[in-house]
């Protein structure tokens, strides 16, 4: 496994291993690992929540919480999108394609049937406490995927890409 470090990912692991707080949390963290993950993240969050967006504008419309299959739908396809940027180029692991993707599918799925859970609480709640009614899925959905990918980082280190010592 592959571990090189560029000098934008020096630059920022530096930065934040100032803050006390991050510092313990990327002492655990191989070089450069963590701004690749950052990177491919940003990619992953815009790709999934894009995904999502859009599918909620064109099932929502003409299906009572067409939200919900909107997440659902947009999940299925987000996994793999993430599944390939993680194996490729945060955690560089090579073959074991099958094995990986489905752990990858287990961390995912848990994380989506939590997303499923809690949308439709949360989509609720906007709609209760604010004047966001029609905004209401796009919010709760940039929401969780702030949880998500927290919860997927840890899952995929721990588990999906886990590479023995």
């Amino acid at each position: 496994m592959e571990n090189t470090v560029t000098p934008a990912e020096t630059s920022i692991v530096s930065r934040w291993q100032r803050v006390p707080v991050l510092a313990a949390l990327l002492n655990h963290i191989p070089a450069g690992q963590f701004g690749r993950y950052l990177l491919v993240g940003i990619w992953n969050t815009l790709f999934a929540y894009g995904t999502f967006a859009a599918l909620v504008a064109l099932i929502d419309p003409h299906i009572p919480h067409g939200y919900i299959l909107a997440s659902v739908a947009s999940s299925a396809v987000n996994i793999t999108v993430a599944f390939l940027g993680y194996k490729w180029f945060v955690f560089k692991t090579k073959g074991n394609y099958l094995r990986e993707w489905m752990k990858c599918v287990a961390v995912y799925g848990s994380s989506t049937l939590l997303n499923l859970i809690l949308l439709p609480i949360i989509v609720e709640s906007i709609r209760h406490s604010t004047q966001y009614d029609r905004q209401a899925p796009y919010i709760a959905g940039a929401l969780l995927t702030c949880f998500s990918m927290v919860y997927s980082f840890i899952g995929h280190k721990k588990f999906s890409f886990r590479v023995p010592s």
